[in-house]
Order: structure tokens, then sequence, then C-alpha cells
């Protein structure tokens, strides 16, 4: 499956599920098609602000399941559909999800370095107009445009 028609088929994943989580508050974090021929593998991740219970993860199974197979999304015949929450480094890449984490620690890989460095961990102090500012010392904060960011998570402390 070449890039392009793999994208337009997460994307419209993406939409299914929106769709079907949209009234009890799930939100679809990343969907990811991976693997090829009988053995791809579709992962959608949702959440929700009081956390994702099992019979979400069913819900939505079930419903976008049924909805990718009356519409045939998924060219090509069979395909494992896994659907879990993102877990506690969940990837950030929203603007929305950068307003929602503001306070937590992150990690964030840029694509080109401020001050000499690409890969910065810190509480993320805000986000504002498309700019992120992070603090990755006391009484220290960086800034960059959200565009910059290759890859955030949310780091987990132990």
């Amino acid at each position: 499956m070449a890039e392009g028609n793999r994208e337009k088929v997460t994307q419209k994943v993406a939409e299914i599920a929106e769709r079907a989580g949209e009234r009890d508050g799930i939100e679809v974090v990343d969907v990811e098609l991976l693997g090829g021929g009988r053995s791809r593998v579709l992962r959608i991740f949702i959440d929700k602000p009081q956390g994702v219970t099992h019979a979400d993860c069913e819900m939505i199974s079930h419903h976008v399941g049924t909805v990718l197979d009356v519409e045939d999304v998924i060219p090509g015949g069979s395909y494992t559909l896994e659907v879990s929450s993102p877990g506690v480094e969940r990837k950030l890449s929203k603007p929305r999800e950068f307003e929602r984490f503001t306070g937590q620690k992150v990690k964030v890989v840029l694509r080109q370095p401020v001050d000499n460095q690409r890969t910065w961990t810190g509480t993320l102090k805000a986000f504002n107009q498309g700019v992120v500012t992070l603090e990755p010392a006391p009484g220290k904060d960086i800034q960059f445009p959200l565009e910059q960011v290759e890859k955030a998570n949310l780091k987990f402390e132990w």
C-alpha cells in the first residue's frame, strides 16, 4: 500500500472513530495502519478526560469495524483491528493536546535545534498562538513553534 493511500485510510478511519466516540466524549488520539498483506494491523488510540474503559474500546472497535467493513475502507481484505488507550507516555500532536497537558512533563524532539539541541525534556509551561513554551530547568524557558515539533510525548515520572 502506497504511503499516500495509507494516510488517506488512516484519516478516514480517524473520522469514523471520532463520530463513533463523539457522544461519549471519546477523542481519537492516533490511528496507525502497520504491516502489509494478510498481516496488517489497524490501531486506534482513544482517550477521554476521565480515562478510557474496556467498554469504550469495545464500543469503538465494534462500531468502527462494522463501518469499515460495510464501506470497504481498508482495501485488500484482512486486517486486525486494535483499539486502546494511548498510555501514560502518550503522543502529543494536536494543538488541543498541548493546551490540555500544560503543566505536565514532556519530551520533545524538534526538527531544528533550539540552543544547539533538538531533544528537550521539561515542563510544558504554555501553548499560545501556535508557540510552545517549555521549562527544561527551573527558571529557564525555551519557545518554539508547534510546526517545529517532530515528536512529542508526555513523560511519566516513576
